[in-house]
């Protein structure tokens, strides 16, 4: 009969950004310690609060499935003496599967005799195999982690309780110090320690303590509650789901409410009135039907109602101190020159070893330069690009950006546009930053986007330079995703830019204030994110071969994986890639730089090759440069069927040699064909 099992952990309040991840974390770790040790089960469900993480295991069956394995031993030979008695190799075999040589058979594979032992292993119940929970609650990683009390194990904060419940059933067990029970903790002010009296009953008895303990439910009320707020006062809200999901882990019962601002307030930009309530003060925007910003503000007490106009009161009271610190600052920063914060970033340092931010700016708009007539810039548009190279980062010594990080480039766009500056010029200041994340937004205009590579490009090899390069998981400042954003941007925009060239470019830039170095170590880092955003349905070894190619430019080489991954489902496949494979691996033999002389040539098949290979004319029509490849399958067939190209007569060889290489050369534009598996 199968039982339900009840697993609390309480604790300190942890951190909102990873009460989920833990959630998860805790069910997965569970799920493979119940499946390792054979325990079957239905489902798990996982339960969270800042308080708490829990699952509950249903369908539990009450002991493990019996275990039957065969073991394969030493050959006959090795296990049996002249005198046919088993040897020291056969019983040290069955004594290390706890069995004896009683327990011998023998069986026969491939003409030869082996010892072999079937152990059978009665499944434990289901209580004797729990009592590794401990060990599972152990086993679980955290971001970060600390110690209290004498305690020499880290945790992500200190425990209080531990509930373990076989149905109505309290399982004994030990945990950090703390001795497991039924006994869990109710809401910090409004509840009580309350016995848990069975694993089904576990969110009913939480909620008599105001704890929500079901994540999604305690989102549910949230929403629902916004949703009221919303009808009751005719108003539209931004329910954002990154700072609902950081609510939701900050509450376990959950009461939204609305409070107000001085609509004075709103004379201040709105991205400053945002900032200050979503990322300092975690509140919803408030909204007219029309889109424009209120005077009002959406939070979630940690709470029920009651007493909740002190609450409103309390709540606006600090966002109001936050609004005053914006509407100062962008007052007081209107009266500086942007020339005045441009001269002082020469005192700001970059990085210590790299140099300051007015250098840092000086390289990047050398880069912008360089990349404006890669890109197609117009006259206006590099116009626009050099002044905003010249004074992109200037609003970093603004009052509010140093108050506000979070508006770094926002700031900068709107003080630029005060300052009389173009529209195209205070765009790419704001847009240089992006994208910001993995996934983010990227620039929308040719000017920022520009700015943003150059800006990005600089960053990479001035931190490659002095060698701080990113190793293993650790990259200190976000140096892979500078480069996935180039990456990215290069493929938005269809810049047919090839990074191996334009990397080039740049290290022969002199600058005074730094020389770029580790131009390898750089290339290899830009194909290993041209590498992330490869299709995932596509073959490492489609992957390989196309990052090894001679064309760094970003987009073909994405397509062109996706292109061969789907040409590796057609019948013509395979031959043509042996058929090219071949001739890579031979032309890896060539002599550099050795002309094709068709004088040397003795047969027909060998001129073919060459004519076939001559006529080779890629475009930017990158099916037709596959479909070109794939199409000379029998000509380098006939050429490998009738002509050999080791020949003793070096000048031949050599020439044969060179014409492959002449072939592979221009097959190496699409992918290195070599290190495509066919098998």
């Amino acid at each position: 009969m199968s039982k339900n099992l009840l697993v609390e952990l309480g604790l300190e309040e942890i951190p909102a950004y990873i009460v989920t991840p833990a959630m998860v974390q805790l069910k997965d770790r569970m799920a493979q310690f119940l499946t390792d040790n054979r325990l079957a089960f239905e489902e798990i469900e996982m339960f969270s609060t800042p308080r708490r993480l829990a699952v509950r295991v249903r369908g539990l069956a009450d002991q493990q499935e019996d275990l039957t394995e065969d073991f394969k031993g030493p050959s006959k030979k090795i296990a049996l003496d002249a005198d046919g008695n088993f040897t020291k190799a056969a019983e040290g075999f069955v004594r290390g599967k706890g069995l004896t040589t009683a327990d011998i058979t023998f069986r026969e594979i491939k003409g030869e005799e082996y010892v072999y032992v079937t152990k059978h292993e009665k499944g434990k119940s289901a209580k004797e195999v729990l009592v590794g929970i401990p060990e599972v609650l152990a086993s679980m990683t955290f971001p970060v982690s600390m110690h209290w009390a004498s305690n020499k194990f880290e945790y992500i904060r200190p425990v209080h309780t531990l509930t373990v419940l076989l149905d109505d059933e309290a399982l004994e067990m030990d945990f950090l110090d703390i001795s497991s029970g039924r006994i869990s903790r109710g809401h910090r002010f409004l509840g009580h320690e309350t016995e848990i009296a069975t694993a089904d009953s576990y969110e009913d008895d939480l909620r008599k303590e105001y704890v929500i303990a079901d994540s999604l439910e305690r989102e549910n009320m949230i929403v629902e509650q916004i949703k009221a707020i919303e009808k009751a006062q005719d108003v539209v809200v931004e329910i954002d789901q990154d700072l609902l999901n950081e609510v939701l882990n900050l509450v376990e019962y959950p009461t939204a409410f609305m409070g107000a601002f001085d609509a004075k307030y709103l004379a201040v930009p709105e991205e400053v009135l945002v900032t200050s309530m979503k990322n300092h003060q975690r509140y919803f925007v408030v909204r007219d039907k029309a889109g424009k910003l209120l005077p009002n503000f959406i939070s979630v007490r940690n709470g029920n109602a009651e007493f909740l106009d002190n609450v409103i009161k309390g709540n606006e009271k600090v966002l109001v101190a936050r609004l005053e610190d914006g509407e100062f600052f962008w007052r007081e920063d209107q009266k500086l020159e942007i020339a005045d914060l441009v001269e002082r970033l020469k005192a700001v340092t970059f990085h210590e070893k790299i140099g300051s931010l007015y250098e840092h700016m000086e390289r990047t708009a050398a880069i912008s330069a360089l990349l404006a007539d890669q890109a197609g810039l117009s006259d206006e548009e590099k116009t626009d690009l050099a002044r905003a190279a010249a004074i992109y980062k200037f609003d970093l010594l603004t009052g509010m950006v140093g108050e506000f990080d979070e508006l770094q480039g926002i700031m900068g766009e709107k003080y630029a546009l005060l300052a009389g500056e173009t529209a195209a010029v205070a765009a790419a200041i704001r847009e240089h930053y992006l994208p910001n994340s993995a996934d983010g937004d990227l620039p929308e205009t040719k000017v920022g986007a520009v700015l943003a590579l150059a800006d990005k490009l600089d960053t990479i090899l001035s931190f490659f330079s002095v060698g701080l390069i990113p190793s293993g998981s650790n990259d200190p400042y976000a140096l892979r995703r500078a480069t996935q954003g180039v990456v990215r941007i290069l493929e938005a925009f269809g810049w047919t830019i090839a990074i191996d060239e334009l990397v080039e470019k740049l290290y022969a830039l002199e600058h005074d204030s730094l020389a770029y170095e580790h131009q390898t170590e750089v290339l290899d880092f830009f194909r290993a994110r041209v590498e992330k955003m490869m299709d995932k349905s596509v073959s490492k070894d489609i992957v390989t071969a196309v990052l090894n190619s001679s064309n760094f430019v970003v987009s073909d080489m994405v397509e062109t994986a996706r292109l061969l991954a789907e040409k590796a489902k057609t019948a013509d496949f395979k031959p043509a890639v042996e058929s090219l494979s071949r001739a890579f691996n031979l032309a890896e033999k060539a002599a550099a730089d050795v002309a094709v002389d068709s004088s040397l040539f003795e047969n027909e098949e060998e001129k073919a090759l060459a004519e076939a290979v001559e006529k080779i004319a890629f475009t930017t029509d990158l099916v037709s440069n596959i479909d070109q490849l794939f199409a000379l399958q029998p000509v380098i067939d006939a050429f490998f069927d009738n002509t050999m190209v080791m020949v003793e007569d070096e000048a031949v060889k050599t020439n044969r040699l060179a014409l492959l290489a002449a072939l592979t050369n221009k097959a190496q534009q699409v992918a290195q064909f070599n290190q495509i598996n066919t098998k």
